[in-house]
């Protein structure tokens, strides 16, 4: 099984991509990236890592060696929101000849409880239900699919799956916007992360402006919103209040404005240390940022991210770019996983 990509022939490094107003509609949805990447394509815009982008990335931004891992454990949250099941961890010692033996652990999570990507196989053009690249809703297998034989797998069941991902790797040059210090006044943020809250444009732009971050082509965008460190800084009770209640989250504004500012900088992916990257819940009768970024464009969708460290290690260097290098489990046709993320400096 092969990675199906978009032309083989075209340097996305440095190939002419249309502008949001250019990119055709998909029925009454505005901004179709679908011709950009070609019929077949399965990866999106990971598309723009390229070789070239990701060895420059990692020659201009490892200088020190500091490395700064953006994965929160799986363990949290103890109770996920979305109606997600709790983790499962299970630490197990074996027995043999009468003796304690080796020890083992299993596993049982959502892919999306915690630290997470989005895949293409998450959200749909809901009204539609049409994936990522024409893909109907109906096409994609459910269930429980055993695959005994790697070389036998049926294309339906792997089509825009994360495995994509997990082969081609998501790196190049990542740039954190701490918008919980630049958005703080004597140390309080003038919004409540847990709150239905629109981080706008002009927002992340002058984030971006105060610190020196100029946007490049397949730029990772890394937002700190202020989950996780609420969640540090909270009791027990109001952290497991979060989950069985009517969710409301800070997160990025759904606007046109937003869909243009993520486009015509062509970034590679986004993520926050927020539950859903965009203000939750949406207005009412605004559609969903999600039917956008991963469905007319293919855009991973970072959540739960861990960016506590990073902002540290961030002010510390007075430096917001680093080489980003995350490798999703590598699952046939998942909707989602884990990135096993880091930031290297």
């Amino acid at each position: 099984m092969s990675t199906t990509t978009s032309d083989s022939s075209v340097d996305w490094t440095t190939a002419d991509i249309p502008t949001y107003d250019e990119l055709p509609p998909f029925k009454n949805f505005p901004g179709c990236a679908w011709g950009v990447w070609g019929p077949e394509d399965q990866l999106g815009t990971v598309n723009l890592l390229t070789d070239a982008l990701v060895k420059k990335s990692a020659l201009e931004e490892i200088r020190t060696g500091k490395t700064v891992s953006l994965n929160w454990p799986l363990n949290f949250p103890e109770k996920p929101m979305f109606g997600r099941i709790p983790p499962e961890i299970k630490m197990f010692q074996k027995m043999k000849d009468g003796h304690k033996y080796s020890r083992d652990d299993e596993i049982h999570i959502n892919t999306q409880s915690g630290t997470q990507w989005d895949g293409l196989r998450h959200f749909p053009i809901v009204e539609h239900e049409m994936f990522y690249n024409n893909t109907p809703a109906s096409a994609l297998p459910q269930g429980l699919h055993p695959i005994p034989d790697p070389q036998q797998i049926d294309p339906a069941h792997a089509r825009i799956g994360m495995q994509n991902w997990a082969n081609h790797g998501i790196c190049g040059r990542g740039v954190l916007l701490d918008l919980v210090k630049f958005l703080s006044n004597d140390g309080i943020l003038s919004y409540d992360p847990w709150t239905t809250h629109a981080i706008t444009v002009p927002q992340i732009e002058a984030c971006a402006k105060a610190q020196g971050i100029q946007f490049t082509r397949g730029d990772i965008l890394i937002l700190r919103v202020g989950f996780i460190k609420k969640y540090y800084e909270s009791s027990q009770d109001s952290r497991d209040s979060l989950r069985g209640k009517p969710e409301t989250f800070a997160g990025i504004e759904q606007s046109e404005d937003m869909k243009r500012f993520l486009w015509n900088n062509h970034f590679a992916a986004i993520a926050s240390d927020q539950p859903s990257l965009e203000r939750w819940p949406t207005p009412t009768g605004v559609p969903h940022m999600h039917q956008t970024i991963l469905g007319l464009w293919g855009m991973p969708i970072g959540e739960f991210f861990d960016l506590e460290k990073l902002s540290e290690v961030c002010a510390e260097y007075q430096r917001y770019s680093f080489f980003f290098s995350s490798w999703p489990l590598n699952m046939i046709g998942a909707a989602a996983s884990p990135p096993n993320a880091a930031a290297f400096f």
